[in-house]
């Protein structure tokens, strides 16, 4: 059986498609009374990205946390507030479908997904279960991960990359970034800014030198390949085919709301010998159905931060699942978004794998308690067993990296926010740059913090 193949397994699964909690809060016997939402707060950890965090407040001293997408505006999440305050936060449908309005594409799911977060995290401490009992039957107690690997134009430095993340985190998984500026000053390489074969050659040597450092045995793909079109991403899937690359998966080739995605997908698709996987900032069932009912990708690429939490996601996965279509999750934010997505994970059918990009920051996992560490073990998460998400705030280290300068419109740490005690309408919001327009991240230039080119972790401007 060709790896396509096995993609396609269990393609007439019948089943009845999932549609809503495992467990109905509404006639739930252990539903606390009179449980209220009274208040929605923030903060931003600075790191490899932003971390937006989010607490939902009730009246009855139970909180929940939530995250908003990597990189996006802590405003998706508190612009939502008027719509919270006084709802019982075990109405995640009813709520859910109260907020939908405000959420779309990019980090614009964000705060949609963050919420979604937060109130599975509070009905799973009110009712006393994980929040995975919410949505079904867990699976599996082991959420494989992969590693992404920032790229380099030094091989040399590429590799050791690619070797430390395997070696140090056990990972059977691993994703790298081809860029076009990995073809800079290549003869031949680039053809209207579109890579050309010898480009796809160029590119195939840095995943031949990846594939030397890490081994065989570990599952390899890679994305980031800018402008690129029907045929071009054929090409780079025959290129990335050829068994001394092995690639088991080429990412977003095109982008999701460019002209004709879903056909032009689909072409590259049926074309390509090497699998594909998309998308990571699609928001929600209906963005991703289109693609899912042509077959267009091998496999979807969920970011619970974006596509909607856990309840959106399920229901996207598990329909996913009746075309044959296998699940992997993005994320590249904060132990908070990682572990709902866990929570996730462990009840979908033909899950691959769940990202992690922060694996060059020593103090990640520092910044929630009350879960065994390390989070990584043997190359997977293990599925938290505790009430609602499983975790909580470790308030020193989580102070401690706070983005500063102050963030948009404010810094600090959960305080009240009562300027979003008002409604205001999305034009409002991205006038006074609270929530971003058509998702996009929020450039404030940083300081990210990263590896540089001898293994030290600095932020942009360089300083350690």
């Amino acid at each position: 059986m060709n790896r396509r193949e096995f993609l396609r397994t269990n393609a007439g699964f019948a089943g009845m498609m999932w549609t809503g909690l495992a467990i109905n809060p509404l006639t739930a016997y252990s539903r606390p009374t009179n449980l209220r939402i009274t208040d929605i707060r923030g903060c931003t950890v600075a790191a490899n990205y932003d971390y937006p965090i989010i607490k939902i407040y009730t009246n009855q001293d139970i909180y929940g946390l939530g995250e908003v997408r990597d990189a996006g505006y802590l405003g998706e999440a508190l612009v939502l507030k008027p719509l919270l305050v006084g709802k019982d936060p075990l109405d995640i449908e009813g709520i859910l479908e109260t907020i939908r309005p405000w959420a779309g594409h990019g980090r614009s799911g964000g705060g949609f997904s963050a919420v979604d977060m937060a109130l599975f995290d509070i009905a799973g401490k009110a009712l006393g279960v994980p929040a995975y009992k919410l949505l079904g039957t867990k699976l599996t107690d082991k959420i494989p991960v992969y590693g992404d690997t920032d790229a380099n134009e030094d091989k040399a430095i590429y590799a050791r990359r690619a070797k430390i993340r395997v070696e140090t985190w056990k990972l059977k998984n691993l994703k790298m970034d081809l860029r076009p500026v990995l073809l800079r000053g290549k003869a031949g390489a680039l053809e209207n800014g579109i890579p050309t074969a010898r480009g796809m050659d160029y590119w195939g040597e840095y995943v031949e030198t990846i594939r030397a450092a890490i081994g065989p045995g570990i599952t390899l793909g890679a994305d980031h390949f800018g402008r690129m079109t029907v045929e071009s991403g054929i090409l780079l899937g025959v290129a990335m085919a050829k068994p001394s690359r092995n690639l088991a998966y080429i990412e977003d080739v095109i982008p999701f709301l460019s002209a004709n995605a879903v056909e032009n997908m689909k072409k590259i698709t049926d074309g390509s010998p090497t699998p594909t996987l998309g998308y990571e900032d699609i928001f929600g069932f209906d963005g991703f159905r289109p693609f899912i009912n042509q077959n267009a990708v091998d496999m979807i690429h969920c970011d619970m931060e974006t596509s909607g939490g856990l309840l959106e996601t399920k229901r996207i996965a598990d329909y996913a699942h009746r075309y044959g279509i296998k699940t992997m999750f993005h994320h590249a934010g904060s132990p908070v978004g990682a572990m709902a997505s866990v929570h996730c994970a462990c009840t979908l059918r033909d899950f691959v794998s769940i990202e992690n990009h922060a694996m060059d920051i020593p103090w990640w996992e520092n910044l929630v308690t009350g879960i065994e560490k390390p989070l990584i073990r043997d190359g997977c998460y293990s599925v938290p067993e505790k009430p609602g998400l499983g975790i909580e705030l470790n308030d020193e280290a989580v102070r401690k990296y706070l983005r500063e300068p102050r963030y948009i419109y404010k810094a600090g740490y959960f305080e009240p926010t009562p300027e979003f005690d008002q409604p205001m309408t999305k034009e409002e919001a991205v006038k006074k740059r609270i929530i971003a327009r058509n998702g996009s991240w929020y450039n404030h230039g940083g300081p990210w913090v990263h590896l540089n080119e001898h293994g030290e972790l600095v932020n942009e401007a360089g300083s350690r």
